[in-house]
C-alpha cells in the first residue's frame, strides 16, 4: 500500500486534467493518469512525473463508455498502491448538437462521458474512497445552470452531473465528501487539429475580462481537497462573473 495520498484524475493526459495531474504530484500525491485519446501525451506526462520521483505515477488508456472501464480503472489504483484518496472526473466531450440534427451516438456519447462515466467510476472507486475518508471532484460547466445555444445534450448531461455531485454527497456521507466545479471560459477552445481557436468577442460577456486559465481550476480544486473538509455536495462556479444574472442597457432614472 502506497504512503502517499494516490489521485485518479480522467482525462488527464492534456489541458485541466494534465495541470491537476502535476499539481497533485507535486504536493506528493501518486496519479493515476487515465486517458483516452490523448494516450501519447499521457504517457510523456506519466513519465515526466516518474522522472521527478520514482513509481509515483501510472497511466490507463480506457473508453470509458464501457462500464467495464470503470472496474479496470479501480482494480489498477487498488492493486497498484491499495488506495485512493481523490477521485476527479475530468473526462468530457464537448461539440455542438442542434436537436434538428442531433443523433443518438452524441447522445451516447455526451452523456456517457459528462455523467455515466462519472457515476460508475464513483461507483466502483467507493470502497477505496471510504477506507481512506477520501473525496470526489466532478467537473461540471456553467452551462449545466443555463443552456449554450446548440448545445442541448452537452447542456443536459452537464446539469445531470451538477445533481449527480448532490446526490453522491448525501448517500457517501459522511466518510465520503463530493463536490463538483463549474468552469466558464477556461481555456481556448480546440479545432480537431488541437489548434486554439480564439475569439475575443467571448470576453465581452465575462465580469472579469479574461479567461480563466488552467491556475484557476487547479487552486479550486486543491481548496475542495485540502482545505474544505466541511464542505460537501456544493458546486462552486469558476467563471470570472459569467453566470451573474444582469441587464445590459442603461440604467432606468430614479430606480
Amino acid at each position: 500500500m502506497s504512503n502517499n495520498k494516490v489521485a485518479v484524475i480522467t482525462g488527464a493526459g492534456r489541458r485541466i486534467g494534465a495541470a491537476l495531474a502535476r499539481k497533485l504530484h507535486s504536493l506528493n500525491y501518486t496519479v493515476l493518469v487515465h486517458c483516452n485519446r490523448s494516450r501519447q501525451a499521457a504517457t510523456e506526462l506519466v513519465a515526466e512525473l516518474n522522472q521527478r520521483r520514482e513509481f509515483s505515477a501510472d497511466c490507463i488508456v480506457a473508453d470509458l463508455m464501457e462500464y467495464t472501464s470503470t472496474e479496470l480503472i479501480a482494480d489498477k489504483a487498488k492493486q497498484t498502491w491499495g488506495r485512493c484518496d481523490v477521485l476527479i472526473n475530468n473526462a468530457s466531450a464537448f461539440y455542438p448538437t442542434p436537436v434538428a440534427t442531433s443523433t443518438e451516438q452524441q447522445w451516447n456519447e455526451l452523456i456517457g462521458s459528462n455523467l455515466k462515466a462519472p457515476f460508475f467510476l464513483s461507483k466502483t472507486l467507493h470502497p477505496l474512497l471510504k477506507e481512506s475518508n477520501g473525496c470526489i471532484i466532478n467537473i461540471a460547466d456553467i452551462n449545466g445552470f443555463k443552456p449554450l445555444a446548440n448545445h442541448s445534450i452537452y447542456s443536459i448531461a452537464k446539469a445531470g452531473n451538477i445533481m449527480l455531485t448532490k446526490s453522491l454527497a448525501l448517500e457517501f456521507a459522511p466518510e465520503v465528501r463530493v463536490n463538483g466545479i463549474a468552469p466558464g471560459a477556461i481555456l481556448w477552445p480546440e479545432d480537431s487539429k488541437q489548434k486554439e481557436v480564439i475569439n475575443t468577442t467571448k470576453l465581452d460577456s465575462i465580469p472579469l475580462g479574461k479567461l480563466g486559465g488552467l491556475e484557476s481550476i487547479v487552486n479550486t480544486t486543491l481548496f475542495l481537497i485540502e482545505k474544505a473538509d466541511y464542505v460537501s455536495g456544493e458546486i462552486i462556479t469558476v467563471d470570472g462573473g459569467q453566470s451573474i444574472p444582469h441587464v445590459t442597457g442603461s440604467p432606468i432614472k430614479g430606480l
